[in-house]
């Protein structure tokens, strides 16, 4: 069985900070405690809402070390990640809706020295990433509509969670399972019960008062996982 993160990888969503203040942001989760910071990049076409560009993820670069996990939220996508590639992402996943061939665009990624993911939104069928596992660096689920911070999570995406780690782990692949929306302390549990190896939380820690308290509740929420699993960095 492939080794999970434990506890797990927490990828605090840029979506939820403070814009007027990205770096210093960015700089509190990093000494908070996060792994990873996610950013999710929206159009106002594929998703309703409209965010930022290559441009913000480069003027930040320079100001953490963590991984760049960058979620692209916007289509067509293909013509957009060199350009976020460029500016210092490290992993870029993408949604099999925002493009016509899922296969060419991880293949894209890749060649520019990148982890590549592929965005399960709650209706996209986990068929839809059997034929790319070979590609697929992360897989992320979706448990709630994207577009927008603050949603309540959709406990029913749980059964989605379970399937994907089975097939994961039956692939004999080191694919990071991530989980975007409704994340707290409260709906982790049951996430990570289910195999996920990585929490995407906005509003859960940027806004709470203490960002290192709200991610140190969130991976303490980590059911105990059996000692075959051992800590991996997965970025």
């Amino acid at each position: 069985m492939l080794s999970r993160p434990t506890p797990p990888l927490i990828a605090p969503s840029l979506l939820a900070a403070d814009f007027a203040r990205l770096k210093e942001e960015v700089a509190a989760i990093e000494h908070a405690g996060a792994d990873w910071l996610h950013l999710d990049v929206m159009d106002g076409h594929f998703v309703p809402n409209i965010t930022f560009g290559p441009l913000v993820a480069k003027a930040l670069r320079p100001h953490t070390k963590m991984p760049m996990d960058v979620h692209l939220m916007i289509a067509p996508a293909d013509p957009y990640i060199t350009a976020f590639a460029e500016a210092g992402a490290d992993h870029i996943s993408v949604h099999p809706e925002s493009g016509p061939h899922l296969h060419r665009t991880l293949q894209h990624i890749r060649s520019l020295g990148k982890k590549a993911g592929v965005v399960l939104n709650p209706a996209t069928p986990i068929e839809t990433v059997v034929n790319v596992l070979d590609l697929t660096d992360l897989i992320m689920v979706m448990t709630v509509n994207p577009g927008f911070g603050g949603q309540a999570f959709l406990s029913s995406q749980l059964p989605k969670i379970a399937a994907l780690r089975r097939l994961i782990d039956e692939s004999g692949r080191d694919i990071v399972l991530q989980i975007d929306g409704g994340v707290t302390a409260k709906t982790a549990p049951a996430v990570l019960e289910a195999g996920a190896t990585c929490l995407i939380a906005g509003t859960a820690v940027f806004g709470a008062p203490d960002y290192a308290a709200a991610i140190a509740s969130i991976r303490d929420a980590a059911p105990a996982l059996p000692p075959a699993f051992s800590a991996s960095p997965g970025g």
